[in-house]
């Protein structure tokens, strides 16, 4: 299945952000930052995919579960037993 981009928006920008972090991170080795300060930033960066990855998967299966039959509404239920099925 492919997904419309417009639906994606909220994860673009979560990974954009998590490129951010991402080269932040990279930079604070280089220049041997406190590792204090380099965990927290990968954890920001972490954080960022795992809330893309899940907008994503979400967005994917509310596609999924209307894609059969678009005039009735997705049981909510059923994609959430989906949903947890991925983790």
């Amino acid at each position: 299945m492919q997904l419309d981009p417009a639906d994606l928006d909220s994860a673009l920008k979560r990974l954009r952000r998590a490129h951010g972090q991402l080269g932040a991170v990279i930079r604070m080795i280089e220049e041997g930052r406190d590792c204090k300060d380099v965990i927290t930033q990968l954890s920001a960066c972490s954080s960022a995919l795992d809330r893309a990855g899940f907008s994503i998967i979400t967005t994917g299966l509310q596609q999924c579960m209307t894609a059969d039959n678009p005039d009735r509404e997705a049981d909510l239920a059923a994609m959430e037993k989906l949903f947890l099925s991925l983790a």
